[in-house]
């Protein structure tokens, strides 16, 4: 359940918008707007009938009168966007006497009776602070059924004065955080579905979705976001980065630290326009938590060259200049070898993943990170529009944002595969290879890992989103992939030689538990030999020294 918390001053106003069903005056189509909780005045008075516009004003009327009875004023701070300093500043204050709050579901959880609804709605304004459960006056509030937006989200949305009927105000301090928990608390209590505590992804406006619709394409921040997992994963140094990303035809320009032209703390992207349109630009912390500038750094190595390297690089893109260095590792072919040593690799990550402790986030994050850069490049190189592997990864990069990363240690040292994105992101667009399969069965792996992990943390919402598209998308894609031969297996002993099955086949039967406590099943992978060989890029080829 997801809750959305905004602030204003006009109640009526407020009102007349939750039981309008003009669609032209609403942002989304209001179809039977009724009343299903409020205070015991409120509810006393009207039935769950539809409310028509006489009906709001009376009830805006209600909430409001303790407010205009003692002339309280509620005020709280006011900011505007200030375009000289790219940054939001003080702009005095605004009245804010109105307390409004949205509680959705997803799509798939189907719609609440009403009856389920005002249980909800009394809870949660108890936990709130706003009524007298708290030991205080209660606030006048009023909670409005919308049924299903035009997204399929069944919602309800809560009114609430916040002048208590003495002339008190109410506190709202740490609204946000509480509301979250209080939610978190509540889906246990009515078995709903629970949201993650740990993870947060990116959410998409819906001018954005219509938008994308409308003009039948994929919105740009899934795009976006694809393209520069893409490239970070492929890179080893930061202007390796902003060259692969120039590559993929994104446009990009750095953000500079205030008063320098050479100090850049952040970036933004864009697709490239048509003709006579203008680009559109995001942030990269916009795209996903894990896509801002800093978390990306924490993977690069950091030295005064490197950093001057990569501000030259920055530079040109933003003045849309050639690239500082066209002999970049970007430009070399990987050997046949590198496909052995990153499937190697993907292997052991998949085997001592399981052994990881199921609350070191930063661990499983960084993880599901390298995995989903994987399956973005790969989708860049071979899906013309998005398919399978941009599903893959998206899904993937979700485990890879962490609500609060600040709140958790460093990641163990674990085999990276950061390199098999650069791999993909250097393969032919139009050929599969066997080499290819090889290290996909084990990526593939590694996200049963990552899906065992979820499933067994309590967080059926983000395994069941794993599990689909592996099952549904991920496996009609690898049925058309060569047989599994390793690159390079005619040259290993036989033991070393071990096929692993068809990716189809582990991803059609890979999810049924088959040994005690566990819900992903142990995959027969290529032997590793005792010492496992963990390669860097720069040695996968001659001229990929960087």
């Amino acid at each position: 359940m997801i809750p959305n918390i905004t602030r204003g001053s006009r109640m009526a106003g407020l009102m007349v918008y939750l039981a309008s069903t003009d669609a032209d005056k609403t942002k989304n189509a209001h179809t039977d707007p009724h009343l299903i909780a409020g205070d015991a005045a409120i509810m006393a008075w009207y039935d769950d009938g539809a409310l028509d516009h006489a009906d709001a004003l009376a009830i805006a009327k209600h909430l409001d009168q303790p407010r205009k009875a003692y002339g309280v004023e509620i005020r709280q701070k006011d900011f505007r966007w200030d375009q000289a300093t790219k940054q939001r500043i003080e702009n005095g204050h605004k009245q804010a006497d109105v307390w409004h709050c949205s509680l959705s579901l997803r799509a798939e959880e189907g719609a609440l009776t009403d009856q389920q609804w005002s249980d909800i709605a009394n809870d949660f304004v108890d936990a709130m602070g706003f009524t007298e459960t708290g030991g205080k006056a209660q606030c006048r509030w009023a909670a409005i059924n919308h049924g299903t937006s035009e997204n399929g989200n069944h919602h309800i949305h809560i009114a609430v004065s916040l002048v208590r009927e003495d002339g008190t105000k109410a506190s709202t301090h740490g609204d946000y955080k509480r509301a979250q928990k209080t939610c978190r608390e509540l889906e246990t209590k009515y078995g709903l579905e629970q949201l993650s505590t740990v993870h947060a992804s990116r959410g998409y406006e819906r001018a954005e979705k219509a938008t994308a619709i409308r003009e039948e394409r994929e919105m740009h921040r899934a795009s976006l976001a694809r393209k520069v997992r893409a490239s970070a994963g492929a890179s080893v140094t930061e202007a390796e980065f902003v060259r692969r990303a120039r590559d993929t035809g994104l446009l990009v320009r750095p953000r500079y630290a205030k008063n320098t032209t050479d100090v850049i703390v952040g970036y933004s992207v864009a697709e490239r326009p048509k003709p006579g349109e203008r680009p559109i630009w995001f942030g990269g912390g916009s795209l996903a938590s894990d896509l801002k500038l800093g978390a990306l750094r924490e993977g690069w190595p950091d030295s005064p060259q490197l950093a001057t390297e990569a501000a030259a690089e920055w530079n040109a893109a933003a003045r849309n200049k050639r690239k500082v260095s066209r002999t970049g590792p970007e430009n070399a072919v990987p050997p046949a070898q590198a496909w052995v040593d990153y499937t190697r690799n993907a292997t052991t990550l998949a085997d001592r993943l399981r052994a990881i402790p199921r609350d070191d986030h930063a661990t499983w994050a960084k993880a599901a990170r390298e995995v989903s850069g994987a399956f973005a490049a790969w989708s860049y190189r071979l899906e013309p529009t998005p398919g399978p592997l941009a599903a893959t990864a998206a899904e993937l990069s979700r485990t890879a944002q962490l609500r609060s990363p600040k709140q958790h240690g460093k990641p163990v040292a674990l085999p990276s595969i950061a390199g098999t994105a650069m791999l993909f992101m250097a393969a032919s667009s139009h050929d599969k290879t066997a080499a290819q399969t090889a290290l996909m069965v084990q990526l593939i792996n590694t996200a049963f890992a990552v899906y065992e992990m979820h499933a067994q943390s309590g967080r059926t919402r983000e395994a069941q989103r794993i599990r689909s598209v592996v099952e549904n998308q991920l496996a009609p894609f690898t049925a058309t992939m060569p047989k599994a031969v390793p690159a390079g297996a005619e040259r290993q002993p036989a033991e070393a030689a071990t096929v692993p099955p068809r990716a189809v086949d582990i991803a059609r039967r890979g999810m049924a538990p088959i040994r005690p406590g566990s819900v992903v099943p142990t995959t027969p992978t290529p032997a590793t030999p005792a010492k496992t060989y963990q390669p860097s890029r720069r040695d996968t080829a001659p001229g990929l020294d960087r």
